[in-house]
């Protein structure tokens, strides 16, 4: 069939190929069969397509990215996307993993079948996170080795105990020596020097936490790949698209980390991070490149990322660089998506059941409430856009010999509130940046223990948006005045609503808005709320343990310098 010797089962004809090995476009049709592409040039075939010029690329990798963000199940979130021209995605389930462990890496990997869809897991490396939070499971080196034997793994996802590492916590060193040749995922913002070096040296291939181009940079040089990342609340390409050279590309892979329902309807996928690639001065054949072959050869999947004899039929086809619009996609030989639109699929995704996952211990108006201690009180600053936060210090309002929210300053109380083991652990502390002059918003979305977090003006409030997200099994609420305005229920591990994404991004929508005529500033006040007692994140973070300084690494006091 290669040799033109028998007709192939498809043809893709009169195509401008997009070639990520030459660098080159060049007018060919490209012959499949069954799932597998046989030859680039003129071929018969059973059936064919005229695709009228249009360009062929290989189909679209999302380098890391972790399903549970877009707040649906896989199949849905593979209605979004592959139409978009994503063929494969690198999961790391880790979010999952620390609610439910060994069975939520499971639940996504049976949900993956079926589905027009390439996903690849990295077995999640942090459950828990750290040791400064109480979360749903506790996953060992031992725990997890028995998941390498599977197709669809990997390696090793991203290793956010960065102090582990170097600090040599032989738990940590247990799992990455458990990965063996396999590839090991980062996560280190702002590591460097020997630290980053010492954290190489332990076998960490990757990082996707870069915030600027030095940063980046020095990466690079330590040997790693660096992955662009454009989620929804971390937005990190412009900064990193002035690093792109001729002579680093092959070490850039784009990913989007966590990206809500309603970007990915209005933004987009990877399309949209080629696309402003492009924009920004990138030549689109380089921009193809971090999106296709350079995380294949990363992970060593050695089978997608090119249109060449023998890989897989994993294909876009779209009018132009400019607008990227994408025309149709093919996966495994099939046209699974035109128009914008997904195919019906031959086979339908199973129905996959999971226990509930909130377990919440007896709640009181009490358990809110603060003591005045001293006169300086730590505070959380938000940097909008930013995963990274800001320490201050400030002054607290104090009325009746109660730390209170002080919305004259915009410093809020908040609060973290363990929904695993019923153990009747609050961390309760104030952050600064939310806006909010009435009510509260509250989640059980909270990297990466995901137990409940909640902001607020007042105790009542803040009890109430509790009340009502164990209520919808997990979810997301805003509240005032005692009531309800908005919500989304989230009763998959309260990560992962069963309803569709356009419903799902519709109802996020509702809470933005409920959000904003409360006062909040913030574009996405859920997200920020998400990472609020994310621990491996400088510089403060809250968790169901108290107030935690990422740089020391520990827990420290609420009260005090």
């Amino acid at each position: 069939m290669a040799r033109g010797e028998i007709e192939a089962d498809l043809v893709l004809k009169n195509g401008q190929i997009v070639n990520v090995f030459s660098g080159e476009v060049y007018t060919g049709d490209v012959a499949i069969y069954h799932t597998r592409i046989v030859g680039i040039g003129g071929y018969r075939a059973k059936k064919v397509i005229d695709v009228e010029g249009e360009f062929i690329a290989p189909g679209f990798i999302d380098g890391h990215v972790h399903i549970e963000s877009a707040m649906v199940r896989l199949s849905e979130f593979a209605r979004a996307v592959v139409p978009l021209g994503t063929t494969t995605v690198v999961i790391d389930p880790h979010e999952i993993a620390n609610v439910l462990g060994m069975d939520g890496i499971r639940y996504m990997l049976e949900s993956a079948k079926y589905l027009p869809l390439s996903v690849y897991i990295m077995l999640s490396s942090c459950v828990p996170t750290t040791h400064m939070e109480t979360t749903g499971a506790h996953l060992s080196g031992e725990d997890l080795s028995p998941f390498l034997n599977l197709k669809w793994v990997l390696g090793l996802g991203e290793v956010m105990n960065f102090p582990g590492v170097i600090g040599r916590d032989q738990g940590v060193l247990d799992k990455i020596r458990m990965a063996g040749e396999r590839r090991i995922d980062g996560h280190a913002p702002g590591l460097s020097g020997k630290d980053l070096v010492a954290y190489v040296a332990a076998g960490v291939r990757s990082d996707h936490e870069s915030t600027t181009a030095q940063e980046a940079r020095e990466k690079l040089r330590a040997g790693m790949y660096v992955m662009l990342r454009e989620g929804t609340t971390a937005r990190n390409l412009d900064a990193l698209l002035p690093l792109v050279n001729s002579d680093n590309v092959s070490r850039l892979i784009f990913c989007t980390d966590d990206r809500h329902p309603l970007d990915l309807l209005t933004e987009g996928h990877i399309n949209s991070m080629i696309k402003r690639a492009i924009e920004k001065g990138i030549d689109p054949i380089t921009a193809i490149k971090m999106a296709t072959i350079n995380p294949t050869e990363y992970f060593g999947i050695n089978d997608i990322g090119a249109i060449i004899p023998g890989y897989r039929a994993d294909l876009v086809t779209f009018d132009n660089f400019e607008n990227l619009r994408i025309n149709r996609v093919i996966k495994g030989g099939k046209v699974v998506a035109e128009g914008g639109q997904l195919l019906p699929l031959e086979k339908s995704p199973p129905q996959v059941h999971i226990r509930s996952s909130i377990n919440v211990h007896w709640m009181e108006l009490k358990d809110f409430s603060i003591l005045a201690e001293d006169e300086r009180v730590k505070i959380i600053n938000i940097i909008p856009n930013q995963l990274t936060s800001q320490k201050l210090i400030e002054r607290p309002k104090v009325v009746a010999g109660q730390v209170v929210s002080d919305t004259d300053r915009d410093i809020l109380k908040a609060a973290v509130v363990e929904r695993h083991l019923a153990s009747g652990n609050v961390g309760k502390g104030f952050v600064k940046g939310f806006g909010l002059k009435r009510g509260a918003i509250a989640s059980s979305v909270a990297h990466d223990s995901h137990n409940i977090v909640v902001v607020g003006v007042t105790d009542d409030d803040m009890l109430r948006a509790v009340i009502e997200i164990i209520k919808l099994r997990g979810g997301m609420v805003t509240v005032v005045d005692g009531k309800v305005k908005a919500s989304l229920a989230l009763p998959i591990a309260g990560l992962m609503s069963e309803e569709p994404l356009e419903e799902v991004s519709s109802k996020l929508e509702e809470l933005r808005k409920a959000a904003g005529e409360l006062g909040c500033t913030l574009k996405d006040p859920f997200m920020q709320l998400s990472f609020l007692a994310l621990t491996v994140i400088p510089e403060l973070r809250l968790t169901d343990k108290g107030l935690v300084d990422v740089k020391q690494f520990k827990l420290v006091p609420l009260f005090g310098e």
